[in-house]
């Protein structure tokens, strides 16, 4: 594709962490965060911050400086981003509409994508017909790709706007993950064809983070398991793109005492919070690579410190439960 003609000659391998600013960075994000740091900088590549905001609704601006300062704080630096600028700028993935929609433009004259006007009802009636297994629901069949021009114009003057849908292809779609080793996946049995633009205008993830990763160069994504399943989607946008796919490494998720998943509700365990307790970033650093199984045990340590501890091998295949023991050693 002809937008992929501008991007930067990468002569060393490039990482990235893509936070979302909908809320404050907590244990889980910062852990990810620096073991995506921690394999480039072992692999002397480029490190990328880019913020991906792509929902007005859900993003909040003060948060989008908070993640920088507590990034900042906990000793990860980056060589592009949106403070710092680089070949890619914009950072920000709400500035990088006009890429997104050259990207649809171009798929609609390759009738990859359509548009679908179906309703919340026509997409709850999929929902109550029996399906087999799926983690988003039921597979999309194309029911507006089915529709004559005539019945397609009655549909959308019904509704009022249009989602655009990537036509997936049938197949078992197989790729290895530098965690979980043999990914296999029918998108087409599984998903169906999927949103890659909102009916609200909005850019899907999907779409989003492929054009970027493509046009910034990156090679090597490591980010949480709660992406595996996306991964062949991606996949799949790449080679419709005509890019390189990257490397994927997608590890396990940190959860909270509750055994869920960190989020804004584990309020304590955000890094504003550790900062306003006076914790200090090295003890956070080395109670997250004790996680990781980079320490036997925590102890402080600059991320600097453990660039050379790094090894995909030592990671844990299974999520990391935070303890109250383990927010007392932090001192909460």
């Amino acid at each position: 594709m002809s937008l992929l003609a501008n991007r930067p000659v990468r002569s060393r391998p490039v990482g990235r962490y893509a936070p979302s600013p909908t809320g404050k960075l907590h244990l889980g994000n910062a852990r990810t965060a620096l073991l995506a740091w921690l394999q480039i900088r072992q692999l002397k590549g480029i490190f990328i911050l880019r913020m991906e905001d792509l929902d007005p609704a859900r993003s909040v601006p003060e948060y989008a400086l908070q993640i920088l300062e507590d990034l900042h704080w906990l000793g990860i630096d980056w060589d592009e981003g949106p403070d710092v600028g680089g070949p890619c700028f914009p950072y920000v993935q709400s500035l990088r509409n006009h890429l997104y929609e050259q990207v649809l433009a171009t798929w609609l004259a390759q009738e990859r994508i359509y548009p679908c006007a179906c309703s919340r009802k026509d997409l709850a009636n999929l929902a109550r017909a029996p399906h087999g297994p799926a983690e988003e629901g039921p597979p999309y069949p194309g029911l507006c790709r089915q529709l004559s021009p005539e019945a397609w114009r009655e549909k959308y003057q019904k509704k009022g706007q249009a989602s655009y849908r990537f036509l997936a292809p049938e197949g078992l779609l197989t790729y290895t993950d530098g965690v979980y080793g043999t990914v296999c996946q029918d998108v087409k049995a599984v998903v169906g064809d999927f949103v890659i633009r909102r009916a609200d205008k909005v850019t899907a993830y999907q779409l989003a983070v492929v054009v970027d990763d493509a046009l910034m160069g990156v090679t090597h994504v490591l980010r949480g398991d709660d992406l595996l399943s996306s991964t062949p989607r991606q996949i799949l946008l790449y080679q419709a793109l005509e890019a390189s796919v990257p490397r994927f490494y997608h590890v396990p998720l940190v959860l909270g005492p509750d055994g869920v998943r960190l989020s804004k509700r584990h309020d304590g365990t955000s890094l504003e919070s550790l900062r306003a307790k006076g914790i200090s970033s090295e003890a956070v650093t080395g109670f997250l690579a004790a996680t990781a199984g980079l320490l036997p045990s925590p102890e402080p340590l600059a991320p600097k410190d453990l660039i050379q501890l790094f090894s995909i091998d030592k990671l844990p295949r299974e999520p990391f439960r935070v303890t109250e023991k383990d927010l007392k050693l932090l001192g909460l």
